[in-house]
């Protein structure tokens, strides 16, 4: 709705619905068409009720470009301190008050449908590529599929907004098939690569992009999570 991307692009992150240090109108100048911000700090404050109220972040920002919004996943790994995990869906706990928020896959599409993004992100079960419990791994691609299938359930503006389904299975290629091949089931819009950026060795990490690129669907958006580094750019 928002305009055409031409990739291969790099998002700039505008967490809370701002780009630090810039004007929209400086962010447009750069060339930039589309932008991140984030579902989880964004219902915190000031909520989803307000933003809607407000016609989204679009309207907040003074933003025409497009707009994709992280699911709050990535939290569970930034905050984990901070959360609970289970499978209804991530208790959190406010870094700033101290108020605890219940992020479920339904409340993070409210929250998204909300905002108004052009690209919204699946609430994802994020275990960081550093950890050493092969279980946990299993634990979280399954949920990620239980998950996006409650997303493409409570999504309730498919027409404007497109749902992406975000591939785990951490470092582990068994884990990665498994997950690239139900997640590709689901048709969605386009995929995501997560789970990675989190202090692995870069020949793993570059090891499980090749293995998602080549085997996702190479006519739908493909988005690597979290990477910013040059070298990762480059």
């Amino acid at each position: 709705p928002h305009g055409l991307v031409h990739t291969p692009v790099f998002m700039p992150v505008g967490t809370q619905g701002t780009i630090k240090g810039l004007t929209s109108e400086q962010v447009k100048a750069c060339g930039c068409r589309l932008i991140l911000a984030n579902t989880y700090h964004l219902g915190n404050r000031p909520g989803g009720e307000v933003l809607e109220q407000l016609g989204g972040v679009h309207k907040l920002m003074s933003w025409d470009g497009n707009l994709l919004t992280d699911s709050g996943g990535f939290q569970m790994v930034s905050l984990l301190k901070l959360a609970k995990i289970t499978e209804k869906g991530v208790l959190f706990q406010s870094p700033v008050n101290g108020s605890e928020m219940l992020l479920t896959p339904e409340k993070s599409m409210q929250i998204q449908n909300q905002i108004g993004a052009d690209i919204m992100m699946a609430l994802d079960d994020v275990c960081p590529s550093t950890c050493d419990d092969y279980k946990r791994f299993v634990e979280a691609s399954d949920r990620t599929l239980r998950w996006i299938d409650r997303c493409i359930k409570a999504h309730k503006n498919k027409h404007r907004q497109n749902l992406y389904g975000i591939v785990q299975g951490g470092l582990d290629a068994k884990l990665r098939d498994y997950s690239l091949k139900e997640m590709i089931k689901r048709d969605l819009p386009g995929y995501a690569i997560g789970g990675l950026a989190g202090g692995e060795d870069k020949a793993l990490f570059w090891r499980v992009v090749k293995q998602c690129c080549d085997v996702l669907p190479k006519d739908k958006p493909r988005y690597l999570m979290g990477v910013g580094y040059t070298l990762d750019l480059v």
